[in-house]
């Protein structure tokens, strides 16, 4: 930030002193808005974009070589290409249950196909699900799970932080380790930067868990400092994995309190679609330590659950393969439900797709309703997501705000058939710019509880309506406005 402000005002005071430097950027400013305007991805990504550019052109140029552009370095991308080649292999898929999904809902099977061929990862049968409607009820789990090691164990955080549930994991974990068990942690190093100390990696190297920090923080301006895994990922023996909300911190167990009652989520899966789930992290692993075999972690013989119906697809996205993987899934969602679409999200900073898909689902008679926090974590998201409440009331969606505090559940859920459970908001950051994972589900238990979780928080909510739209505070709503021109860029 120092080196930023430090460079906009060098260049600044030049331009007021040299006419051909301001002209210089005045002209660098035009040519780069028109490039923008020309490319692919977000409209109103590329129109904020514009907008700071051209109204400030030293700062906007300035920002944008730092901050608006996703590029890998060069080695980090034929590292990257070299990992997925070795890894497809074991992502082919069976074709025999993408035939049976095609027979049985050609809707689910257009859409598994899409996640399959863009993201590379395959829809599974014989994998069997449970939804947890609390980050305590699922943290649980996962000690259970984490004490039952045999072979390995993965754990992919953002953010990990000094605390009772960090204590308690990592009691475990060592426990494990003088077992046997392979133990490997990948966090997220901008997300931990004030939760962790520096070089943490070594100390858990020391007490026997492999471990690295993802993309580590270096004071230098770098347009790969803005790409983050956002990603929460636990493999025990690639036969049970779990995703959702909750980071390894205390307030995601409501241990201690920052916004309330810290509502989240999550989804425990055994069987064949655990493969999917190591196999994301074996990618992340390998993006900055040494590839290795990874036939050890994908036997096919780890995989064998038959009692649970349905179809469960495990993808990640990546902000590097120009798709939007996870936007397009909950567009494909909106779009496509019958009766209802049911939302947790803890932030809606969307574009006008998003908005008018929910406009549109809302006005031809679907149930659409979004629960979002009544205590916000940050102020100026919150201020901005209530931008869009009039407009999405006005259509006819029910807005919902959750009482007790904060919900950081990202989940839809639709027609009692279909739903995702995982990492991915409803903002830029996640839909852009952030490594995410979430698990697509269809027809299977996690589906009917995540619907049940849904209406009991419900219970819990106050509905908003157009009048509270108005009597919110006069300068709140301007400064939501005024964000909205930026948007993209938070």
């Amino acid at each position: 930030v120092i080196q930023f402000f430090w460079l906009a005002t060098v260049l600044y005071q030049f331009s007021l002193q040299f006419t051909f430097i301001n002209l210089g950027f005045r002209a660098i400013a035009l040519i780069l808005a028109i490039i923008i305007s020309d490319k692919d991805g977000n409209a109103a990504g590329r129109m904020s974009w514009i907008f700071l550019i051209l109204v400030a052109p030293i700062f906007g140029v300035t920002l944008y070589f730092v901050f608006g552009r996703a590029k890998l370095t060069k080695h980090t991308e034929e590292r990257l290409e070299r990992v997925n080649e070795e890894l497809n292999p074991f992502l082919a898929g069976d074709e025999q249950v993408e035939e049976k999904i095609r027979n049985e809902n050609k809707r689910i099977y257009n859409q598994t196909k899409y996640i399959k061929d863009w993201a590379g990862y395959p829809v599974c049968e014989y994998t069997k699900t449970e939804y947890y409607p609390s980050g305590e009820e699922l943290f649980l789990k996962m000690l259970e799970a984490v004490k039952e090691a045999e072979n390995f164990i993965f754990l992919e955080y953002f953010i990990f932080e000094d605390g009772i549930m960090l204590e308690q994991l990592l009691a475990a974990l060592e426990e494990k380790v003088k077992q046997g068990v392979e133990v490997r942690m990948i966090y997220d190093d901008v997300g931990c930067i004030s939760k962790l100390p520096a070089g943490y990696y070594k100390k858990m190297e020391a007490r026997g868990i492999k471990c690295t920090a993802f993309n580590p923080f270096r004071p230098i301006m770098s347009i790969i400092m803005n790409n983050r895994d956002h990603r929460k990922i636990l493999v025990v023996d690639g036969k049970t994995a779990f995703t959702g909300g909750i980071n390894i911190a205390d307030e995601y167990i409501n241990v201690t309190t920052r916004f309330g009652y810290w509502k989240d989520t999550g989804v425990r899966i055994e069987g064949k679609a655990v493969w999917n789930f190591t196999a994301m992290f074996l990618q992340m692993w390998n993006v900055t330590e040494k590839c290795e075999d990874f036939g050890k972690y994908l036997q096919k013989e780890n995989c064998g659950i038959q009692d649970d119906s349905g179809f469960i697809l495990p993808f990640g996205d990546s902000p590097f393969d120009r798709e939007l993987i996870g936007e397009t899934v909950y567009m494909d969602i909106i779009n496509r439900a019958e009766d209802y679409v049911h939302i947790m999200t803890p932030y809606l900073i969307i574009d006008h797709e998003m908005e008018t898909a929910l406009c549109y689902a809302a006005k031809r008679g679907v149930d659409v309703k979004l629960i979002l926090p009544h205590i916000p974590d940050k102020k100026m998201p919150f201020a901005l997501a209530k931008t869009h409440y009039p407009q999405l009331l006005k259509a006819g969606v029910r807005m919902f705000e959750y009482t007790p505090g904060f919900v950081h559940a990202k989940v839809f859920v639709s027609d009692d058939d279909t739903a995702t459970v995982g990492t991915i908001n409803l903002d830029y950051r996640s839909l852009h710019l952030h490594f995410e994972c979430a698990a697509y589900l269809f027809r299977n238990q996690a589906v009917a509880q995540a619907e049940a979780d849904f209406q009991d928080t419900l219970k819990k909510s106050q509905e908003i309506t157009v009048e509270d739209c108005r009597n919110y505070p006069l300068g709140r709503r301007m400064a939501g406005k005024m964000l909205r021109l930026i948007a993209p860029l938070m």
